[in-house]
């Protein structure tokens, strides 16, 4: 096997850094690593190596996962926490680099095409025709596929959790009921849903508070869905899934607006007019609930409009931009607040739930491995690889603080009135 560092496990473990938490074993034969470590990363061939050392980091690292290259043996979740300080930071050294040369050749290290699976989206960002093709590339994967990962619930944002030990529809049916009594829904009103997905939300409210709501989405296949989960559940009188941008809207005003899970899709430079949108839609007196995944606060770096921004370059590496949300942006809260408040609508309560957005993506990850032959089956190995990366990588992230989900609720004051309760309490909001 060589001695350590001229064999292909000996240089990748140079490059996730001394001490490694994870075992490393690779095609040659060669292992690096505790003996008793709770997960393996294997690699398979010269190509993940390939995929490595062209692009360095979560994105090479992520291509040669997802092509099957490059492997995990064990608990996915526990091998990514134990690598969580070094896989940002890997970095192919002059001298890591030549000894890979020699291990496998030049041309073995050649540069590949990416995975099929790579979105790269052209045209103007956030425009409309752009902004449907991205929502394509992620939710129009297949709704059988989501329903092994989302369960009975077919719900695709944070649940809220009583405890861990319920189950994930009852935390799916609870966040339903806390968003349509923190609008205070009642028998008669007209909700807007925007990014709607599977109708859940929309059916929920209909059923249980007596709306009339409009759901809407970019995705043809939660269109199909959504309509016929409708139907299916007697409420095709009293719910309409649209698939409709919310720049497209023009049938209010609505007594009441939700926006769960979708805003990251907006882009900083447009939250000044999406919020400018939503507000325009409300009656005076109507709430709104929006519901987003954010990033903590950061000193320092670019900002749009007062909105912090992540640099181009930055996103262009990242795994999610490239396979999970492409054109996908976090925002922070404090912005996202002053954006919403600048567009005269008065914020009354922000509740974070980011501990519950960890356990909704475990129930997910779960779900996932429960299913995987009837997943990969439905969408094939390396789409089931990207779902399986991204929700436990993301697991950690909300875990560790370094993500963040938000429900902030606003209304739109009646001259001055803002028709809200002194304090929320049990009953409603």
């Amino acid at each position: 096997m060589g001695t350590r560092g001229t064999t292909v496990a000996g240089v990748v473990e140079r490059m996730l850094g001394p001490d490694l938490p994870v075992a490393v074993e690779a095609y040659d034969g060669s292992r690096a690593g505790p003996i008793d470590a709770p997960a393996r990363i294997v690699v398979r061939s010269a190509d993940a190596l390939a995929r490595i050392v062209r692009a360095p980091g979560e994105l090479g690292l992520g291509r040669a996962y997802v092509s099957g290259e490059l492997d995990v043996d064990g608990d996915l979740l526990l091998a990514l926490a134990a690598l969580r300080e070094r896989l940002p930071n890997v970095a192919v050294t002059p001298s890591a680099w030549l000894s890979l040369a020699r291990l496998v050749g030049l041309r073995a290290l050649r540069p590949l095409p990416p995975p099929p699976e790579e979105a790269r989206l052209s045209g103007r960002r956030h425009s409309r025709e752009r902004d449907a093709r991205a929502i394509a590339h992620h939710y129009d994967v297949s709704n059988r596929f989501y329903r092994l990962v989302l369960g009975p619930s077919m719900t695709y944002s944070c649940a809220v959790w009583t405890s861990p030990e319920v189950s994930l529809e009852a935390a799916q049916e609870a966040k339903h009921e806390l968003i349509c009594r923190k609008l205070g829904l009642r028998p008669g009103m007209r909700l807007l849903d925007v990014g709607c997905g599977w109708g859940t939300l929309a059916m929920h409210a209909a059923r249980e508070h007596g709306v009339q709501a409009v759901g809407i989405t970019l995705s043809r296949r939660q269109v199909e869905w959504a309509s016929k989960a409708v139907a299916e559940a007697g409420l095709a009188d009293r719910v309409e899934i649209r698939l409709q941008d919310y720049r497209d809207v023009e049938d209010g005003p609505f007594d009441a607006i939700s926006s769960v899970g979708m805003f990251e899709h907006v882009g900083a430079a447009n939250l000044g007019r999406y919020f400018e949108r939503l507000e325009a839609l409300l009656r005076p007196g109507g709430r709104l609930l929006n519901h987003g995944i954010a990033r903590p606060a950061a000193r320092g770096g670019r900002s749009r409009g007062g909105i912090p921004v992540t640099p181009a370059r930055l996103r262009r590496r990242s795994f999610v931009e490239r396979y999970v949300f492409p054109d996908g942006e976090l925002h922070e809260l404090g912005a996202v607040i002053s954006v919403m408040q600048g567009r005269g609508l008065e914020v009354r309560h922000v509740e974070s739930l980011r501990e519950h957005y960890a356990l909704t993506l475990r129930a997910w990850v779960a779900n996932l491995e429960a299913a995987w032959d009837e997943a990969v089956a439905e969408v094939g190995p390396a789409r089931a690889r990207i779902w399986r990366l991204f929700m436990a990588a993301s697991a950690l992230n909300f875990e560790a603080g370094r993500t963040q989900v938000h429900q902030v609720l606003a209304v739109k004051p009646a001259d001055g009135d803002s028709r809200m309760p002194l304090r929320p309490t049990s009953e409603g909001w």
